[in-house]
């Protein structure tokens, strides 16, 4: 049913045992092993780029927390408005919460496909799936200080008398493998969790740091009582690479943000004044005479003034006038014969 799965885990799982066969020979355990931790760094190696842009994801969503928090009070009766809103924050910041995801969900199918073709190196077996019968016979023979990779704690006693093996020496060669991959299950969650924004904690931040810190490990090692010794060398490698990819990842990022940082921060420093310098004000700029108006012919039209205006004369000169009442511009006639008077005199 799922061959498409231990088809593929079998193949990269054969190639790395014929590299390390032709050292250590084809039945040595450490061959096996080598195939088997060397599987998952092919796996984990091909998922660098995703996990990458998940730790870029989860970086940028503790940036925009505070905005999180803000859309789960306002829309906290209405849920299908707040995922709807939460939905348009992401698009925004460009985020997505399933590329955030895709390194994890990826492993689960290699972790059953290794699972199941592990388990089915059995006695008696001529072929499991891209290994055949001569495949099947090294395998079991391989002795890791005198237990075989096949072989788990609660395995019936009747299939470890057909390895030759007792129980006693599983669980000598298993328990410790076991509190090893427990250990890195929980160093690697703990590093996690001190890269993670405390103003961006929320419940359920909390309840999945309490499950990856705790839970997780525990389960680890109360699955080890169920799995062959192979699948927990499996894990063992899986979380010590994963372990060593966070601290390089994160160092890479912590550069790169120090990098901007600095940059910034040298911009700021060239645009600024210098001790002592006056600060340098924009010149104004002289204001420029505007033309004065033309005619249509061309020739400039004078500025008019406003003029007082002169009362006109309400009776004509010829009627005389009795008052005495002079027109404007005008001299009477008897002003003039004053005037002619004193000439004689």
């Amino acid at each position: 049913m799922l061959d498409f799965i231990y088809y593929p885990v079998s193949f990269i799982m054969w190639c790395w045992h014929w590299v390390f066969g032709h050292v250590f020979g084809e039945s040595s355990a450490i061959a096996w092993a080598l195939s088997i931790v060397f599987l998952v760094f092919t796996l984990r190696a091909i998922m660098f780029k995703p996990t990458v842009k998940q730790v870029r994801s989860m970086r940028k969503m503790q940036e925009f927390a505070p905005e999180i928090k803000k859309l789960q009070k306002k829309y906290a009766n209405d849920r299908q408005k707040q995922a709807q809103e939460m939905q348009k924050l992401q698009a925004e910041h460009g985020v997505s919460p399933l590329g955030g995801c895709l390194p994890m969900l990826l492993q689960i199918p290699v972790f059953i496909g290794l699972f199941h073709v592990l388990r089915e190196f059995k006695p008696g077996k001529t072929e499991n799936y891209f290994f055949d019968e001569r495949g099947v016979s090294s395998y079991i023979d391989a002795d890791l200080f005198g237990a075989r990779l096949s072989n788990w704690i609660t395995q019936p006693a009747t299939e470890l008398a057909k390895f030759g093996v007792d129980r006693t020496t599983v669980v000598l060669v298993a328990i410790p493998l076991m509190l090893l991959a427990s250990a890195l299950t929980h160093l690697t969650a703990r590093h996690s969790v001190s890269r993670q924004n405390p103003d961006a904690a929320t419940t359920q931040t909390a309840m999945m740091n309490k499950l990856t810190l705790y839970v997780f490990p525990l389960g680890v090692l109360v699955g080890g009582f169920f799995f062959p010794i192979g699948l927990i060398m499996y894990w063992l490698s899986n979380n010590g690479w994963t372990l060593w990819q966070q601290r390089f990842v994160y160092k890479k990022i912590d550069a790169e943000e120090a990098t901007k940082k600095a940059v910034a921060q040298e911009k700021r420093a060239a645009a600024a004044p210098k001790p002592g310098q006056k600060p340098t004000q924009p010149r104004k700029r002289p204001v420029t005479p505007t033309a004065p108006a033309t005619s249509e012919d061309g020739a400039p039209e004078a500025a008019t003034e406003a003029k007082p205006d002169t009362a006109k004369p309400t009776q004509a000169a010829a009627d005389g006038d009795k008052g005495g009442t002079q027109i404007p511009g005008l001299i009477s006639d008897r002003s003039r014969s004053k005037k002619s008077g004193r000439k004689n005199r």
